[in-house]
């Protein structure tokens, strides 16, 4: 029975809790500008200095020229591939045969 009470009393604290109240943005100021004044008196001229100038800086060494780089191998050449063999001789036809001893029937309409 304690832990039940404590759990809900727990469990609506975080409910509630987590509720934002409303809160009504304040109203914004705008200003206005007046009339402009007087001009001011003018500045007086600044104090020029005369300092030494300092020495030029010498000039860099030029860097060194980078090596060539090596030429690539050349790729070997494929072989040739071999002849094939000739094809065997196919079969030879019978003779033609003489038609002399054939008739020819045609019926007549």
């Amino acid at each position: 029975m304690k832990y039940s009470i404590l759990f809900t009393a727990v469990l609506a604290t975080l409910g509630l809790g987590a509720c934002q109240p409303v809160v009504t943005p304040a109203p914004t100021v705008v200003a206005v500008p007046g009339p402009a004044g007087p001009q001011g008196a003018a500045g007086a001229p600044g104090e020029v200095k005369k300092g030494d100038t300092g020495a030029t800086g010498n000039t860099g060494n030029t860097g060194n020229t980078g090596a060539t780089g090596h030429t690539g191998d050349t790729g070997n050449t494929g072989f040739t591939g071999a002849t094939g063999s000739t094809g065997a001789e196919g079969i030879q036809g019978e003779r033609g045969k003489s038609g002399g001893s054939t008739i020819v029937v045609v019926p007549a309409k």
